[in-house]
């Protein structure tokens, strides 16, 4: 399951932000807005490809605890997480914005 995801978004051992935002069912404007990367920017750049992985580590260890991906996707972008009032996606968007 977790492989899949991972070879899904991938593309040539790289993360391919269209990919990943299809998976995360965001539109690719969001996705770079959320990793904090332009969307002009070469998707191969080490940079941008930091971001979407710390991205895509979140999904793939959510997706571990719950045992399915569609559930850590949906944790991921709605669930607010007690303590911080905020979802997992509002939290990286702030801490990527430092």
């Amino acid at each position: 399951m977790l492989a899949a995801f991972l070879d899904d978004i991938r593309d040539h051992d790289m993360i391919a932000p269209r990919r990943m935002a299809e998976r995360l069912r965001l539109r690719l404007a969001k996705l770079t807005k959320l990793a904090q990367i332009n969307r002009n920017t070469m998707a191969s750049s080490p940079a941008v490809q930091a971001r979407l992985g710390e991205i895509a580590q979140i999904i793939t260890r959510a997706a571990e605890l719950s045992g399915d991906e569609g559930r850590a996707i949906i944790w991921f972008r709605r669930q607010p997480l007690p303590g911080f009032g905020k979802t997992p996606e509002q939290l990286v968007r702030k801490a990527m914005s430092r």
